[in-house]
């Protein structure tokens, strides 16, 4: 007989938890840098707009398919369907793509650690030198850093829902939170500051194209950890006197405010660095912006507030990351674990040791891709371009699986669990949902225009990524 399935303590733990599964790195360095150079105010617009319209529907979709099943993402294909073999094809997907997600993600958490490391123990100085980075992630310290991370969100996972993810959400996401508006706030001190501010804040129309419109849906669909089967989880830990509709409209508006805030810390201190800042030229890359730009940004402040002020700021900067990246893989990992336990009857630690040992392996061997092995650094080559083991796991699992995912999570929902099914589920614990205005736009959307949109987004990918010939920008 199967053990009680495991719950969170409290509607607030769970949104706690979603929210830190959807504030990641991409919230914290990414957005603020997409929105500058796609119109400012105008890509925040349209970033919010495909979050409430499109987006949140979809985590509806996939929290009540949780809760109803009150399995892993592949257990709640096999419960709603079945005997139909086809579906649970859909459901391995949502297991294996989180996984493989966690594995490259896994090596950039370890990066932001290292960063944080030598930010505490005061080499600024030497993390803004051009040739850092490169040295860094080639070095034999990156698996020493690699331990200290796996065991940090192993023994959080260890602790169970209630115990684990709940306790360290509750902890992580409001000191993340008094964190980013203290860096806010202190930024804003410095002088020339406010040019930042002005050019994320006051729109440029002019910019805005089908390709920044892709982008922000894009931008909007991978930031809340839609199709990686983590609100399949975490929706499958839920209980049901919580309402599901309240809860994600929660999560989808600190998901988009932490983004939002932390654009003014990023912008307003690239332009503070450096007031005649060409935004055209800042790297459209997370990971170029926080392991190349801003330690040299974090150093030049040491004109100001001294080279010990400069450590702590970029000291609180990393952990700022670090915070973000952990509660992501978090949840990120949860996803190949609840499914062990589920599919495999096991206990949450054996079942964290298979998936610990596995999860080892394949972040180790992607933590050569930059240099450290020629063969998983020149591993493949399509579209023209020649691809590392890291760049394979990520092109394929995070920019091309996803939006499938999501397709198939509404097909499978409105169209094999019925629309019916579905609002009944998210009825429960909120009453008021039914018949509502919001019912209805959600019967509508997910039905009609969101799985096209989503299809569009996986073949556009598919079509750039593999064949260099996008059918959009």
């Amino acid at each position: 007989m199967n053990a009680p399935r495991e719950e969170f303590g409290s509607r607030l733990g769970f949104i706690l938890a979603a929210a830190g599964s959807a504030v990641g790195i991409g919230n914290m360095v990414g957005f603020p840098v997409a929105a500058t150079k796609n119109g400012g105010a105008a890509f925040l617009l349209i970033y919010a707009i495909f979050v409430f319209f499109i987006c949140l529907p979809v985590m509806l979709a996939e929290m009540a398919a949780g809760r109803h099943s009150r399995k892993d993402p592949l257990g709640a294909y096999k419960t709603i369907a079945p005997n139909e073999k086809h579906w649970h094809i859909a459901g391995w997907l949502s297991i294996i793509t989180p996984f493989m997600i966690a594995v490259f993600y896994m090596v950039i958490t370890v990066w932001i650690f290292g960063y944080l490391y030598f930010s505490v123990t005061g080499n600024l100085a030497q993390l803004a030198e051009p040739d850092f980075f490169d040295n860094f992630v080639n070095a034999g310290t990156v698996f020493t850093f690699m331990a200290i991370v796996t065991a940090i969100v192993f023994l959080i996972l260890l602790g169970g829902v209630k115990q684990g993810i709940e306790k360290a959400a509750k902890i992580l996401m409001p000191t993340l939170f008094v964190m980013l508006v203290g860096m806010v706030i202190f930024v804003l001190s410095l002088d020339n500051a406010f040019a930042g501010v002005e050019y994320y804040l006051v729109p440029d129309f002019s910019k805005i194209n089908a390709t920044v419109v892709s982008a922000a849906l894009s931008q909007a669909f991978f930031s809340l950890s839609l199709g990686m089967g983590i609100l399949i989880t975490y929706g499958s830990y839920l209980g049901k006197r919580d309402g599901i509709p309240g809860s994600a409209k929660m999560v989808a508006l600190m998901d988009t405010g932490v983004a939002f805030i932390a654009g003014l810390m990023i912008l307003p201190a690239i332009f503070s660095f450096n007031p005649n800042t060409n935004t055209a030229e800042l790297s459209d890359s997370s990971l170029s912006m926080i392991f190349g730009f801003l330690p040299k940004i974090f150093l030049a402040l040491q004109t100001t507030i001294g080279y010990l002020g400069a450590s702590v700021v970029a000291s609180v900067f990393f952990l700022l990351v670090f915070f973000a990246a952990i509660t992501s893989l978090v949840s990120i990992l949860e996803v190949p674990n609840a499914a062990i336990m589920d599919e495999r009857n096991l206990s949450r630690k054996s079942s964290l040791t298979l998936l610990g040992a596995a999860m080892v392996v394949f972040a180790a061997i992607s933590a050569t891709s930059f240099g450290m092995l020629d063969f998983t650094t020149h591993f493949v080559t399509y579209a023209g371009t020649e691809k590392s083991f890291f760049d394979l796991i990520y092109d394929v699992f995070y920019d091309t699986i996803l939006p499938l995912n999501g397709f198939l999570i509404c097909i499978f929902v409105v169209y094999r669990w019925k629309a019916s099914n579905l609002n009944k589920a998210l009825e429960e614990g909120e009453p008021e949902f039914k018949n509502s205005l919001f019912q209805k736009y959600v019967d509508f959307s997910i039905g009609t225009f969101i799985p096209f949109i989503l299809l569009l987004i996986f073949i556009n990918t598919v079509a750039l990524k593999y064949f260099g010939a996008g059918l959009i920008g």
